[in-house]
């Protein structure tokens, strides 16, 4: 079976989540997984089991899922619903602490099931990886057929995904670790991959003679109501950059492989990650480097005065909610071509988009031409667009208009687009790592991205404001105007 198609998960496991009654599991787990279960690709014995310290019995949980999650998945099948419920059961647990009852009752459940597949999600802060893990061991509940999946953001900067990495790596082998990006779950960069590798016209004009640039975008219209706590440890380099647009960047970056399976998609990838040029001294961070934190505008409160937030701090004026960077690779392919990576908080539009921007052609005989565009939206509404130029119709003079050539994933396929959390899951299950990160890629991330961390640290400087439901600061866009480009802001 290919790595890159769905593998048939029809076999029965345990799967098992920490934070099973959060947020997380709630909005995304326990729905991609209903979708499993109607698709027919959970076998009937296959088990899921939420671990909290919520104090709830099997019924409580059913309960709460069918209170909470009912509304989020078609209601057209009530039998498959029930069927879906009576996989559900809850464990409470007390991580760390002296009552050990909890894992006993795992050991118990889990009991005379060894030989099925056992996937444990950790679905929890990343400092509780490591004694998650270590608690698993000592109940005797790892075992060969077990798999382990990490939630990012994994560490804040490489010495601690370092130690997370080392904890788990004791307890797993790096062949049952499965590090989720929920990025590469979506069908638009799985096609990626298919685009690049399956089509002759595109390949050999995907390198620095005929790209001018490439701009990565992860926009959102939220702010951070409520969640200050967590976005002033984090921001939006680690929150999304380190992971989310470096790994949009090294799909869209590399190398075909020698062949399609699990390791040599991800060999290509960390090659790609280590040939990041990097950006070390401080003139070079302030340089290709932009950082900004929305300010209130009209209605839209500033990151320092949103609802339901704790209070500021004197860090969290050092927060920023939009970085852009310039970003170079050293090889081959790619030697002068910037790959512009933006994403922020509060944007005027969510979107979620890689634009491939060609050069022109060498020499136009029509007036008013521009060049052409490849744009791959991943959200919201998945799909592809190749930008051409053509004539307008009507006698006269020619007149030139970019067009779009478009694919729509909604439109031309039947089928249901599947969420990007059930692809993920169903490759968990059936054991495929392909699009999961791997240790040193990673790390690799980490040693890129933790120079600038550094520099901003250091620096003075406040992250420069911007109105909410803005493009950005002014700062991202002189980035690209320096240079005469701009960037992609199709409404």
């Amino acid at each position: 079976m290919s790595p890159l198609s769905s593998p048939a998960a029809v076999h029965a496991a345990d799967l098992v989540v920490f934070g099973g009654t959060g947020d997380l599991s709630m909005r995304k787990l326990i729905p991609a997984l209903y979708h499993s279960d109607r698709d027919g690709r959970l076998a009937p014995e296959t088990r899921i089991i939420a671990m909290s310290r919520g104090g709830l019995t099997d019924a409580d949980f059913r309960g709460k899922v069918d209170a909470d999650v009912r509304d989020q998945v078609p209601a057209d099948d009530p039998a498959v619903w029930q069927r879906f419920l009576g996989r559900l059961h809850h464990v409470s647990v007390d991580v760390g602490g002296s009552d050990r009852s909890g894992w006993s009752a795992l050991s118990r459940l889990l009991a005379g099931h060894e030989q099925r597949d056992r996937v444990f999600y950790l679905a929890s802060p990343p400092m509780t990886f490591g004694p998650f893990c270590r608690e698993l061991e000592a109940a005797g509940l790892v075992t060969p057929h077990s798999r382990v999946v990490l939630e990012k953001p994994l560490g804040r900067d490489l010495p601690s995904a370092q130690r997370i990495n080392d904890e788990v790596g004791a307890i797993f082998d790096e062949r049952q670790i499965f590090r989720i990006d929920h990025y590469l779950g979506k069908e638009t960069v799985q096609n990626l991959l298919v685009l690049r590798f399956a089509n002759a016209f595109l390949e050999p004009i995907w390198n620095s003679l005929w790209i001018d640039h490439v701009q990565i975008t992860v926009a959102e219209t939220v702010g951070t109501p409520g969640r200050r706590g967590y976005y002033d440890q984090a921001g939006a380099l680690r929150d999304m950059v380190q992971n989310h647009l470096l790994q949009l960047l090294t799909l869209t970056a590399m190398e075909p492989p020698a062949r399609n399976d699990r390791e040599a998609i991800r060999d290509e990838k960390v090659k790609v990650l280590q040939a990041l040029r990097p950006i070390q001294e401080a003139s070079e961070v302030d340089r290709f480097t932009v950082r900004g934190q929305y300010v209130a505008e009209g209605a839209m409160a500033g990151y320092l005065d949103e609802p339901g937030s704790t209070p500021p701090t004197r860090d969290s004026e050092r927060v920023e909610t939009f970085t852009a960077i310039r970003a170079e690779i050293k090889n081959w392919r790619w030697a002068g071509v910037p790959f512009y990576l933006r994403t922020g908080k509060r944007m005027p539009r969510r979107v979620s988009e890689i634009v491939v921007q060609f050069k022109d052609v060498p020499h136009s005989i029509y007036p008013g031409g521009s060049p052409n565009r490849l744009v791959l939206r991943l959200q919201p509404e998945e799909g592809i667009q190749l930008h051409i130029m053509a004539k307008e119709p009507g006698a006269g003079e020619t007149t030139l208009k970019p067009v779009p050539l478009s694919l729509s994933f909604g439109e031309t396929f039947t089928t249901r687009v599947p969420e990007a959390y059930e692809r993920l899951l169903s490759d968990v299950l059936g054991g495929n790592p392909t699009l999961f990160m791997r240790r040193d890629e990673v790390e690799a991330a980490w040693r890129w991205i933790d120079p600038i961390l550094a520099a901003w640290e250091a620096s003075p400087e406040l992250p420069e404001p911007y109105p909410a439901g803005s493009p950005g600061p002014a700062g991202a866009h002189e980035l690209l105007g320096r240079s005469g480009r701009a960037w992609h802001e199709e409404a």
